[in-house]
C-alpha cells in the first residue's frame, strides 16, 4: 500500500518533463498523457523540441520539453505554468524557471547537477538560488546512479542503461499522481518485444522509480485529479498530424475516392505523410518526393486521374509549391495543400510554432489565384477541417489550403471517434455522358463548379494545362476571355461561403470587448474570455476556422462589442486582412512572435489594461 500522508485533490495540474533531447522527455510525456487519458482525465499537451538537431549537450539550446495539462474539467490549453517540473539537468531548470507556479514541485536528477553541467547551463553556482527557486518543493533524486544500481546485474551495455533514466523519472511521477503502471508496461512490452532484455530493463526501472517515490518522505504532497465528465463514446488520444491524416482517410471513404499524397518531408509536417503512408491497407498511395515541387506536381497528376490528392508541407515548402498551386487553380482540379506552420522566415525556428503563413496562403502566388483557406483550432479539430478541406476541394473543384501549425501538429488531446454515418456527405461532381459534347469549363449556374472528367471516360477527352482556356478547353489569348475566366474562378471560391457556418461566439453576443483569433489560438482565447467574465469583465471570444471566404455574419457579430482585439502568433496578418474585408471597424492587435503559444495570463493582462484605459 502506498504511503500517502497528504493527498491534494485538484481540478487540474500541469506537469513539465524537461531534459536534453536524448533524455527521452517526449516519450515520457506522451506515456504520462496516454495514461491520464485512459484514466479519464481531459488533457492537452505541448511538446517543445530544440531548434537545433544536435545542440551541445547540457545547454539551454538543447533542452527538449513536454508539457501536459490534465484535468477533472474541460481542458483547452497545455497550461501557462507548471505545477510539477521534472528536470534531468541544470539547463532544464534554467529553461523553465519562469514557467513555474508558486510552490511548484521540482524533481531533479541530482547526479547531473555537477559543477561542469551547472556552468554549461549558464549558472555560476546553485541554479535554485540564482533563479530564486528556493521556496519551491525541491526533490533531489539521484536518478542516474539509482538506475545503474537497479540494472547492475543485467547483461546490457552502459549506454542502454542510461537510456532508461526517463522511465525512472516517469515512475516517480506516476506515484505522485497515483497513476497505474500497466499501460506503460504494456507499451514497453510491445515496443521492445524483439529485445526482451531492453524491455525488462525499462519495466524494472519504471517500477524502481515508483517504489523510490513511495519511500521518499519529502515527495509530498501527492495529487489526485478525478476523471473528467465526458460524453459517452469511444475516445483515443490524438495529435494534430494524426488527426489531419485520418480526416483525409474518412473523406476518401465517404467520397468513394482513393487517396494519393505526394510530399517532401519537412518539420513539423512530416507526420501527415508518415501516417498516410501507413495506410496501404486502405489503398492509400504515398510518394516521398525528391523535393517540394515534385510532391505537389505528382498530387496534381493524381487529381487529374480522379484521386483525392493531398500534399503536405510547412512554410518554406509552401513557397516552393506556389507555382504548382497556380496550375491547380488554372486547371480547376481538387487538391488539398496542408501547411503545418512554423516560425520563419527561411529556416527560421523549424521546431517552433507560428501563424505567419496566412498571407502566403491567401496571396502568395502570381496572377489572380484564388484558393479556399481554412484553419484548424485544436489537435482533434484537425480531423474535422481536413475532412472539410477535402469536401470543399472535391465539391467545388478547387485547391484548398489547410493551415495547422507546430503547436497543433505535435500537441494532443482526447478525441471522440466519430461514426462514418455521422460525417457530412461528399458529392463528387463527375462529368456525365450526354448527347451534347463535353465542355470542360461549363459550369454549374449556382456554384460555378466545372465537371470532373478523368482519363478513360470515352468522349470526354479535353486539353488541360497552365495556359488560359475557353469554355471548350482550347487555349485562348483573347483579353476579354481571360478577364471572364479570372472573375469566374474568383467568384467560384467566394460562393463557397454558402457552406461556411456562421461565426460562433463564446460568451455573450454583446459586451465591452471581443477577443478575435484564428486557428490554434482558439483554446487560449476562450479560456481568457471565460476567466475575465468570471472576474466581472464583459468579454467574449470568437475564433475563425474559415479564412477565405469569411463567414457571412462577421460584421453582425463585430458590431455587438465596443472594442475588438485580434490576437495572433504573427505581426498582425489576420488583423490587416480584417481591415481589408470589414473596414468600418477599429481593430486592436495583440501579437506574439516568439515561437511559443500564448499564455492565458498575457492575453488577460492586455485586455484588462485596454478595458481600464491603461
Amino acid at each position: 500500500m502506498s504511503k500517502r500522508s497528504k493527498v491534494i485533490e485538484r481540478d487540474a495540474v500541469v506537469i513539465k518533463f524537461s531534459g536534453d533531447s536524448g533524455d527521452g522527455m517526449q516519450l515520457t510525456g506522451t506515456l504520462f498523457s496516454n495514461t491520464s487519458a485512459l484514466f479519464g482525465n481531459d488533457i492537452s499537451t505541448f511538446p517543445d523540441y530544440p531548434a537545433e538537431i544536435r545542440a551541445p549537450q547540457g545547454t539551454v539550446g538543447g533542452v527538449s520539453g513536454f508539457q501536459v495539462h490534465i484535468g477533472h474539467k474541460h481542458i483547452n490549453t497545455p497550461g501557462d505554468f507548471a505545477d510539477v517540473l521534472v528536470a534531468m539537468n541544470p539547463a532544464a531548470v534554467r529553461a523553465n524557471a519562469r514557467w513555474l507556479t508558486e510552490g511548484s514541485t521540482i524533481i531533479y536528477d541530482s547526479d547531473n547537477f555537477t559543477e561542469k553541467s551547472i556552468q554549461r547551463a549558464g549558472y555560476k553556482a546553485d541554479p535554485f538560488v540564482e533563479d530564486k527557486l528556493e521556496a519551491m518543493n525541491l526533490i533531489p533524486a539521484p536518478i542516474t546512479s539509482l538506475v545503474k544500481e537497479v540494472l547492475k546485474d543485467m547483461d546490457i551495455d552502459p549506454k542502454t542503461v542510461l537510456r532508461t533514466k526517463n522511465m525512472f523519472a516517469l515512475g516517480i511521477v506516476y506515484w505522485l499522481f497515483d497513476s497505474k503502471l500497466k499501460y506503460t508496461e504494456d507499451f514497453i512490452e510491445e515496443k521492445f518485444g524483439k529485445k526482451p532484455l531492453v524491455a525488462e530493463a525499462n519495466s524494472k526501472v519504471l517500477r524502481a522509480g515508483y517504489y523510490y517515490a513511495e519511500t521518499v518522505e519529502a515527495l509530498t504532497p501527492s495529487y489526485h485529479v478525478s476523471p473528467a465528465p465526458i460524453e459517452k463514446g469511444v475516445y483515443r488520444n490524438i495529435n494534430g498530424n494524426q488527426a489531419t491524416a485520418w480526416g483525409f482517410l474518412a473523406a476518401g471513404e465517404k467520397a468513394g475516392l482513393k487517396i494519393f499524397i505526394g510530399s517532401y518531408p519537412i518539420t513539423p509536417a512530416t507526420g501527415v505523410l508518415e501516417e498516410l503512408a501507413l495506410r496501404k491497407d486502405l489503398d492509400v498511395k504515398s510518394l516521398q518526393a525528391e523535393d517540394e515541387i515534385a510532391g505537389i506536381c505528382t498530387a496534381i497528376g493524381a487529381s487529374y486521374t480522379g484521386r483525392l490528392a493531398v500534399t503536405s508541407t510547412s512554410g518554406p515548402g509552401l513557397a516552393l509549391k506556389s507555382e504548382a498551386i497556380n496550375l491547380a487553380v488554372m486547371t480547376e482540379l481538387p487538391l488539398v495543400v496542408v501547411d503545418v506552420q512554423r516560425a520563419g522566415p527561411s529556416t527560421g525556428l523549424p521546431t517552433k510554432t507560428e501563424q505567419a503563413d496566412l498571407w502566403q496562403a491567401l496571396y502568395g502566388r502570381n496572377g489572380e489565384s484564388p484558393v479556399v483557406v481554412i484553419a484548424a483550432g485544436t489537435p482533434s479539430d484537425c480531423f474535422k477541417y481536413a475532412y472539410e478541406a477535402a469536401k470543399i476541394a472535391i465539391e467545388h473543384m478547387t485547391p484548398v489550403i489547410l493551415l495547422t501549425d507546430s503547436y497543433l501538429a505535435n500537441g494532443s488531446e482526447p478525441w471522440k471517434i466519430p461514426a462514418m454515418k455521422d460525417l457530412p456527405s461528399i458529392t463528387v461532381p463527375w462529368a456525365v455522358r450526354t448527347d451534347e459534347a463535353y465542355l470542360p469549363y461549363k459550369r454549374d449556374p449556382k456554384t460555378l463548379v466545372r465537371r470532373w472528367a478523368v482519363p478513360g471516360m470515352p468522349g470526354m477527352e479535353h486539353r488541360i494545362g497552365g495556359l488560359e482556356k475557353t469554355i471548350k478547353g482550347s487555349v485562348s489569348y483573347t483579353p476579354e476571355n481571360h478577364e471572364i475566366m479570372v472573375k469566374l474562378r474568383d467568384e467560384k471560391v467566394e460562393r463557397v461561403v454558402s457552406e461556411v457556418p456562421d461565426l460562433q461566439v463564446t460568451g455573450k453576443k454583446s459586451g465591452d470587448l471581443l477577443l478575435i483569433g484564428w486557428g490554434s489560438t482558439y483554446g487560449h482565447l476562450i479560456s481568457a474570455a471565460t476567466e475575465l467574465n468570471e472576474e466581472g469583465y464583459k468579454v467574449s471570444a470568437a475564433s475563425f476556422n474559415y479564412i477565405r471566404p469569411l463567414p457571412k455574419n462577421v460584421s453582425r457579430v463585430f458590431a455587438g462589442y465596443k472594442k475588438l482585439v485580434v490576437c495572433e502568433l504573427n505581426n498582425g496578418q489576420f488583423a490587416n486582412y480584417l481591415r481589408m474585408k470589414h473596414q468600418k471597424f477599429t481593430y486592436h492587435q495583440y501579437n506574439k512572435i516568439q515561437g511559443l503559444p500564448f499564455t492565458i495570463k498575457e492575453i488577460k493582462d492586455y485586455c484588462i489594461k485596454l478595458l481600464e484605459g491603461k
